[in-house]
Parts: structure tokens; sequence; C-alpha cells
């Protein structure tokens, strides 16, 4: 979608061009200078109109790249899950005692985050 700075902007600019291009035709320095006053004006406008178009086409692409890899991630969640907890079941067979250290240390380290957050 383009901008309507660009087209404001480029209509301006040529706008401009044609009353300075008059204005040095006719001898008159009101209006080249005024001419080149609006061209100048219109180039900045058509040049801000550029940038908003491209700041635009980076948001969609991002967007795009986003809601892509949420799908990928959604899509092989349920397979990294079940695989997760295959290798935790095996290691938990494998070195039950192991196991149970484990999580008494990590039960520990929540019981003392939890009071320490209470004072």
């Amino acid at each position: 979608m383009v901008d309507t700075d660009r087209i404001v902007g480029a209509a301006k600019d040529l706008g401009g061009r044609a009353q300075g291009a008059v204005g040095d035709a006719v001898g008159s320095d009101r209006d080249s200078l005024e001419g080149r006053y609006r061209e100048a004006e219109g180039t900045a406008q058509r040049l801000y109109g550029q940038a908003k178009d491209t700041v635009r086409d980076v948001a969609d692409d991002l967007g795009g790249y986003a809601s892509d890899a949420y799908d990928r991630v959604s899509r092989h969640s349920g397979t990294y899950l079940r695989d997760g907890r295959e290798r935790v079941q095996s290691q938990v067979g494998e070195n039950p005692f192991l196991a149970l250290l484990i999580a008494g240390a990590v039960g520990y380290g929540l019981s003392l985050l939890v009071n320490n957050s209470r004072r």
C-alpha cells in the first residue's frame, strides 16, 4: 500500500519544478524561489512517505516471521515434551537415589525462596 505522503509529495515536487521553471523563464525571482521551496517540500514529504512504507513493510515481515516461528514451535512442542518426559523417566529409572537427592534439593531451594519472600 502506497502512503499518501508519497503521492502528495510527488505532486508538490512536480508543481514546484513547474513553478520554478516558469519563474526562471519569465524572470520572476519570487516564483522561482517559491517553486524551489515547494519542490524541496515535496521531495521531503515523498521521502517521508517512502520511509513510512519501508517501516510498515518491515513490521509486516517481522510479524510474518514471528507467526511462522510460533507455528513451528506449536507443531513440535508435543514432541519436545514427550522426548523430555521419556528422558527424565529413563534417568530416574537408572538412578532413583540421585533423582531423590535432586528433588529434595529443588524442594529445599524453593522453600528458601518462599520463606525469604515473606520477610
